[in-house]
């Protein structure tokens, strides 16, 4: 590569992140700290400084790859303030997200034909389910021993009848609502909480994109379109992280039909840790489905899907088009692949990083102490387009690419 004519100087790179409701800083330092790591092991060099550009939070990446020198400049487009207003319902209120939420999963079909796809996301799903029930019934044993406890202490002392017992049962339930929010104030452990409002959210519309998401994803195309301008750059980068992949297709997807400039940076769309089958399977997600169609046929860009079977947050090797069962016969995107946790990390380093699930689902943004043909950094620093540095890519031999979802109608239907 260091013989090749450089193709990008200069790069926009637009993220967005899946559900998360933590200050953009956090990507910030994580690709600090990462990319430091990566560039001392795969022999390259990548400084941070100040974002250059206006717009949302971000940073400026200088890098020497290959012999060759790189500017980026990378920015989060934010609606983690969304987020965190999807996750204000109280105890009860969550309870009953779980109710409907697993009702509308189970009523569509959509949870038995996401099983017939990986079977990590799906436990993902019901895990929230089986630990927010486990808490309750923990709660209602302590309220049912409080209760107990009281009412053998006042016959004790000789009370008896039917309002002696009333102050025990106070008691018992206060109890156990405390302990339920004792599991809430600490959820940052257990997850459950945040699991169940982030599926509550995709399923509370059935799949439809809600009026507030919609107007964040103008003002996201808007930036793009207006990074597109540019005749300074040499590429445009979006990359879609989890739940922010789906969010990614119906933004190109507007942008691509609006029109692109004719003189423009070269266009490229990553999708890392993709969940679109979980809202492309719900019956309402008929404008997701019109622009998964739609994009996949796009010549104005290249979008390459990036998953690992190591990662159970994710439908891995899963192409997104093709599941959904929307694919035309003119599909061309996108290029599927797998990161290969078990190859691209040591044995020692997959060991430590097994289990621990959350992790694993932003090892996309990491550090590979083995790395093989993904590398983030190189991605979005380096000096080649990811149209250029995948074009010989061929896709993972693994990979699902049939139809499975029971809805496939889209929005012009």
């Amino acid at each position: 590569m260091g013989s090749n004519p450089q193709q990008v100087r200069k790069r926009r790179v637009f993220y967005i992140p899946g559900y998360d409701p933590i200050h953009p800083r956090r990507y910030r330092e994580l690709y600090r700290k990462e990319g430091a790591a990566q560039a001392q092991i795969s022999g390259y060099s990548l400084t941070l400084s100040p974002k250059r550009t206006k717009g949302p939070y971000g940073w400026h990446v200088e890098a020497e790859m290959d012999g060759q020198r790189t500017g980026a400049d990378i920015e989060v487009l934010v609606w983690s303030d969304i987020v965190r207003g999807s996750m204000e319902a109280t105890i009860p209120g969550t309870y009953w997200q779980l109710l409907s939420t697993a009702w509308i999963y189970i009523s569509t079909g959509a949870l038995r034909r996401l099983m017939r796809l990986r079977k990590g996301p799906v436990i993902a799903a019901l895990y929230p389910v089986g630990m927010l029930l486990l808490q309750a019934l923990l709660a209602l044993l302590l309220a049912l021993g409080v209760a107990h406890a009281y009412g053998l202490a006042a016959g004790a002392v000789g009370m008896n009848g039917t309002f002696a017992w009333l102050p025990g049962w106070a008691l018992g339930l206060g109890a156990g609502y405390a302990l339920l929010s004792w599991f809430r104030k600490r959820d940052g452990k257990f997850f459950a909480y945040y699991l169940m409002h982030d599926y509550a959210h995709t399923a509370a519309t059935r799949g439809a994109i809600a009026p507030e998401m919609e107007a964040r994803m103008g003002q996201f195309r808007a930036l793009i379109a207006e990074a597109l301008q540019d005749e300074g750059l040499e590429e445009v980068l979006i990359v879609g992280h989890s739940s922010g992949a789906h969010l990614g297709v119906s933004v190109l997807a507007d942008l691509i039909r609006e029109g692109l400039p004719p003189e423009r940076p070269a266009l490229g769309f990553l999708t890392l840790g993709q969940v679109v089958p979980m809202v492309s399977f719900l019956p309402r997600a008929r404008r997701l489905r019109a622009d998964l169609k739609y994009l996949c046929q796009r010549k104005e860009l290249a979008w390459v899907d990036v998953t690992a079977p190591g990662d159970g947050c994710a439908f891995a090797l899963c192409d997104p088009v093709a599941v959904s069962g929307v694919a035309p016969d003119g599909k061309r995107w996108p290029l599927v692949f797998s990161a290969a946790f078990t190859q691209t990390l040591s044995p020692e380093r997959w060991k430590q990083l097994r289990w621990r699930f959350f992790r694993l689902h932003f090892q996309y943004l990491c550090a590979f102490d083995q790395p093989g043909d993904y590398d983030y950094f190189r991605i979005t620093a380096g000096p080649l387009t990811l149209a250029d540095r995948y074009g010989n890519r061929k896709p993972s031999r693994s990979r699902i690419d049939f139809p499975v979802s029971k809805f496939t109608s889209v929005a012009a239907e």
